[in-house]
């Protein structure tokens, strides 16, 4: 049989999502990520209690939010780069030497 976190047999843990919204609110998107990062945490917690059903919710929020906050953050990036390069080639178009 299998052994979980909590010592009882059965059931094994949901993954937690700890490790990627921690880099999601590093890298990506700082709001996102820190509820990311409350659900992951709550995840282990409730594990070892046993309550293997809030558990799940838990990570299951996690996940979403972790994902969420990815592409949010990709999208930011990608509005940035597209803006900085209008702005360049806009700037080299005004100032051309007559």
């Amino acid at each position: 049989m299998e052994q979980n976190l909590s010592g009882q047999t059965g059931q094994t843990p949901p993954k937690n999502w700890l490790v990627e919204s921690i880099l999601v609110t590093i890298f990506c998107c700082l709001p996102f990520g820190i509820v990311g990062i409350i659900n992951a945490a709550a995840v282990n917690t409730k594990v070892a209690a046993g309550d293997f059903t809030g558990a799940a919710k838990s990570s299951q929020e996690a996940g979403k939010w972790t994902k969420i906050g990815f592409f949010a953050g990709i999208v930011v990036i990608v509005l940035y780069f597209v803006v900085v390069v209008m702005l360049g080639v806009g700037g080299t178009m005004f100032n051309r030497p007559e």
